[in-house]
This record gives C-alpha cells, sequence and structure tokens, in this order.
C-alpha cells in the first residue's frame, strides 16, 4: 500500500487565498507537506507543466500526481486522508450538495465584485457594494441552515463551505480599507460576523491568512503594475 503521507507539495502564493483552501484543509488533517512558493508574474516552470490546462495556482501535487482547482483539491485532501482529521465535506448528500451550491454561489459573485470595489476593475462602486451586501445577507441565512445552530457551516468543525468562504472573506477587511466603505457589519450580518472571528482565529487558519496590511500592499502593487506604461 502506498504511503498516502509521501511527497504532498503545495504550489502557490502566501498573498493567494485561493491558495489558503488547500493549505487550510491540509492543516485540518494534519498531513504534512512542501509549499512551493509562485511569484504572481513570473510562473514558474513546474506550475506550468503541473497546470498546462489554466496554468494557475494551487496545484496540490501528490506522489508526482497533480490535481488542479482550489476546491477540487480540498476533496481530494478530504477523501484521500479519510483517516485523519475532522472530515470536511457533510456526509449527508443534502448537505454536501448544499455546500457545494453555496461554494459555486459564492465563486460566481464574490471576486469580480471585490475587484470593482477595490479598482483594479472598473465599476459602478455603490452598485457593487448593494450586491455584495445582498450576497451576504443570503449567506447570513445559509449559514443559520447549513450549520445547524453551531459556529461553523460545518457545525462543529470547519467544513468545505467555510473553507471556500474563508478565501473570500480574507478581502473584505483590505477592501473596506482600500474603498472606504463598510461591508461585514454586526447590525445587519451578526452570524456571519460571528463566524468570520471564529473561522479566522481558527488554529487551521490563522498562521497562514495574509494580513489586512499585506493583501492591501498586494492590491497596490497590482494596481502600479497595470497602470504603467509598457516598456
Amino acid at each position: 500500500m502506498a504511503d498516502l503521507g509521501k511527497e504532498v507539495k503545495l504550489v502557490g502564493s502566501t498573498n493567494s487565498l485561493f491558495t489558503c483552501r488547500p493549505r487550510v484543509a491540509l492543516n485540518l488533517k494534519g498531513v504534512d507537506y512542501d509549499f512551493l512558493q509562485e511569484k504572481w508574474w513570473q510562473k514558474s516552470d513546474l506550475l506550468l507543466e503541473s497546470n498546462p490546462v489554466y496554468k494557475k495556482m494551487p496545484v496540490l501535487i501528490h506522489n508526482n500526481k497533480p490535481v488542479c482547482e482550489s476546491m477540487i483539491i480540498v476533496e481530494y485532501i478530504d477523501e484521500t486522508w479519510t483517516s485523519k482529521g475532522p472530515s470536511i465535506l457533510p456526509s449527508d448528500p443534502y448537505d454536501r450538495a448544499m455546500s457545494r451550491f453555496w461554494t459555486a454561489y459564492s465563486d460566481d459573485k464574490f471576486p469580480s465584485l471585490l475587484r470593482v470595489l477595490m479598482g483594479p476593475i472598473p465599476g459602478d462602486i455603490p452598485e457593487a457594494r448593494e450586491q455584495f451586501v445582498a450576497s451576504l445577507q443570503l449567506l447570513e441565512a445559509a449559514l443559520k441552515k447549513c450549520s445547524k445552530g453551531k459556529i461553523f457551516f460545518g457545525g462543529d468543525n470547519i467544513g468545505y463551505l467555510d473553507i471556500a468562504l474563508g478565501s473570500h472573506f480574507g478581502w473584505i477587511e483590505a477592501t473596506e480599507k482600500l474603498a472606504g466603505i463598510r461591508l461585514l457589519e454586526k447590525e445587519t450580518v451578526p452570524r456571519l460576523v460571528e463566524w468570520s472571528e471564529h473561522y479566522f482565529a481558527h488554529p487551521a487558519v490563522k498562521d497562514i491568512m495574509p494580513t489586512t496590511e499585506e493583501l492591501v500592499a498586494f492590491v497596490t502593487e497590482v494596481k502600479s503594475t497595470l497602470s504603467a506604461p509598457a516598456k
């Protein structure tokens, strides 16, 4: 039988919150891995060879076999290291379906809205904020249903949807600072505010998430690069 702990590598970046998804999953499972850091503007040969389709991070390499796309990697980790740590995906088929549904919803809605609010792409900021807050309110109701009265979407432990949303929520405070607006407010989404505090304080999360200051600096660098005249 193959040693499931052998040759585990993760290709990504500390400033990539999508990279944080598999890192949280690996931490939850207690899996040791080598973290191979990528430069945003200079993709390595390893990344291009491991993900020739999208050429994007993160990529998990397990026993020389690459697995791409952040939430597919999370599922792979959960299904590979079944005897280690808590289950990440819900055991109930309906609960699994709901976790995947809200993950797809957040991945569809949040990145484009956050980019408008932060400024890298043009758009109507008041309208984007309104849509973002409306999405948070839907997730507030989803948290109440999915958590069954517990802290996390996954119940007592961080689960699949917690990991997915955590990557987007990591940008919220940075976006608030960059855009001079408020998005996550206790008056409108109290459960999500409490969830966010517990999620980012969790031992599997707190040491790998970039700080607000680091994300603000990263966005500022991206804006500067995009606005610089071509040489």
